[in-house]
């Protein structure tokens, strides 16, 4: 059996600045627990417009985590949290029954023209947990374990990875690590989950003879991607993620995902009858699509 199950191109949109979506595929909904996978950027931002700002908009039934490669962003929500996140650092949002966020350019990276990039994910609770309290932590770059090798530094952002621990607390057994590797440098993909992938932001990877470029995300049988010769051919940032397989299907609509199609119907009228939670000091919103 090959490792390499399917290799995954992205699929582009303009959203004020360009996002290249990875999941959810038509071969691959998810990757462990996984629904969504967005490479943000890179862009700079005007300083005479906050058009390109995410107003305040609902989730239920899953949790956020951002990871930047440069640039900040400033997190806002209905819990009355408001988290400036930099490189190295993350933040985990979960929303449960109901929650409700905007993300904002800071005027600083502005004003400096500095470049915004970095990858934001959706990952599914599990059923049990769709209705449980919402919830956000932020942690700084100093709390995360770093492994560094020849020609290789990892950061584990989730779950454990060459006998490091992430401090990230997971509604369900997670996997998520960012590299940076040196050209010729091997990547290491012995992990213990049920569901692998592997995305490259930047430069190529060659696996087992099979090349992966840049904005590719490969879908792995852990077991075989054990045995499976990986390395650079090129500087290279990776992302592995993965975890526990979820337990049945998930629906999708808009920023909803639920087990039932009914809960994300009841979240639907309850966002256009204006009944969640407010982010305190800010009177936008962003409305239910058609």
């Amino acid at each position: 059996m090959s490792a390499l199950l399917h290799r995954l191109p992205p699929h582009e949109r303009d959203i004020g600045f360009p996002v290249k979506r990875l999941l959810p595929a038509g071969v691959a909904q998810t990757v462990g627990p996984f629904i969504f996978f967005d490479h943000m950027g890179p862009a700079t931002f005007a300083t005479e417009t906050t058009q390109e700002d995410v107003r305040p908009h609902p989730h239920i039934g899953l949790s956020t985590f951002t990871d930047l490669f440069s640039g900040a962003l400033m997190h806002r929500d209905s819990l009355g949290m408001t988290q400036r996140i930099e490189p190295g650092a993350v933040n985990w949002m979960t929303a449960g029954r109901g929650v409700v966020h905007s993300e904002h350019i800071p005027e600083d990276i502005r004003a400096a023209g500095h470049v915004v990039e970095g990858i934001q994910m959706w990952l599914a609770v599990p059923a049990d947990r769709e209705e449980s309290d919402p919830g956000f932590r932020h942690y700084p770059a100093a709390d995360l374990p770093v492994v560094a090798s020849p020609g290789a530094r990892f950061r584990v952002l989730a779950g454990a990875f060459l006998e490091r621990i992430s401090p990230v607390q997971t509604e369900m057994p997670t996997l998520c690590v960012a590299g940076e590797l040196e050209e010729d440098t091997a990547l290491p993909l012995a992990v213990d989950v049920d569901e692998l992938a592997v995305y490259v932001a930047s430069g190529a990877l060659d696996l087992a003879g099979q090349p992966l470029t840049a904005g590719r995300l490969a879908v792995l049988d852990p077991q075989e991607a054990r045995r499976l010769p990986a390395h650079t051919t090129a500087p290279t940032r990776v992302m592995l993620i993965g975890g526990q397989r979820l337990e049945g299907r998930r629906f999708i609509l808009w920023n909803f995902v639920a087990t039932r199609r009914e809960r994300i119907d009841a979240a639907k009228i309850a966002w256009a009858q204006d009944e969640f939670p407010r982010v305190p000091g800010e009177t936008e919103r962003i409305p239910l699509p058609d």
